[in-house]
């Protein structure tokens, strides 16, 4: 999955909060309420980004266009998730894990959260 902007990421996270869909209206309205009043050229021109790498899809909607999220925000965090591994701890999970702990970034209790999720998928198996 190609890399995104910050930027793009943002557009990205209002249309993924907005049920994976929103009309230009709902994202400038979104982006406001998060006090980033950006230029419609700006938006726009994210927005074309963002379908030109295959995360957006638009349809016209009369004289609108609503986009569509391609890429749901799960498999963008795994992907990125993979990326970011493979690339500072080169695929060493136990590494980034060990990191987490250390700089109290994973509590204990977050560590326990995490072993009941993965007894439950294990059980699932």
């Amino acid at each position: 999955m190609q890399q995104i902007s910050d930027y793009e990421l943002e557009l990205m996270k209002v249309i993924w909060n907005n049920d994976g869909t929103a009309l230009y209206a709902e994202i400038v309205s979104a982006l406001s309420a998060k006090g980033m009043d950006w230029t419609k050229n700006t938006i726009i021109t994210l927005l074309s980004r963002l379908i030109d790498k295959g995360l957006l899809k638009t349809n016209k909607i009369g004289h609108r266009n609503r986009y569509t999220a391609i890429v749901s925000a799960g498999e963008y965090q795994a992907s990125q998730t993979e990326t970011f591994l493979d690339k500072v701890y080169e695929g060493n999970a136990k590494g980034l894990v060990s990191t987490l702990i250390q700089k109290d970034l994973l509590s204990p209790s977050d560590y326990e959260d995490l072993m009941t999720y993965w007894q439950s998928i294990k059980k699932q198996v």
